[in-house]
């Protein structure tokens, strides 16, 4: 699951394969991709060629940091977010679902902070991604 559907460093991945790719899931990316937009209009989206074996990975950035990282695969993608230590505060105290937090908790701490992967195949997991941004996105 660690891996993206898109290896080809010569091919970087368009809308029509991401949707193919996707399935059913490609409106949940592009939910979550608003949600970011929403909060912050200037971010920036872009496609990034990780290494060969991890290949083609989305993320929405501002000008200082990634604010959210997307991870296609087969189906679903991956949503990867890093918290330092106030917005991991922020998290525990939150009606985030409790398998969130558990992952969160076990993760380990990096000088950036910590990282949560979270899997979307289905639309509830949205109401907790829209909580992640908004306290990732917190002044």
């Amino acid at each position: 699951m660690d891996t993206s559907i898109f290896t080809d460093k010569a091919k970087k991945p368009g809308d029509a394969e991401l949707a193919a790719a996707l399935g059913r899931t490609y409106n949940l990316w592009l939910e979550i991709e608003n949600m970011v937009l929403a909060n912050m209009p200037s971010a920036k989206k872009e496609w990034y060629f990780f290494s060969a074996k991890y290949g083609w990975g989305f993320r929405v950035k501002d000008t200082k940091r990634a604010i959210i990282y997307l991870g296609p695969r087969k189906k679903l993608f991956i949503v990867t977010m890093v918290f330092g230590q106030k917005a991991y505060d922020k998290i525990l105290a939150s009606p985030v679902d409790t398998f969130i937090k558990e992952e969160l908790k076990a993760s380990k701490v990096y000088p950036e902070g910590r990282v949560i992967r979270t899997p979307v195949k289905t639309k509830p997991i949205l109401k907790d991604i829209k909580q992640l941004i908004d306290i990732k996105m917190a002044k």
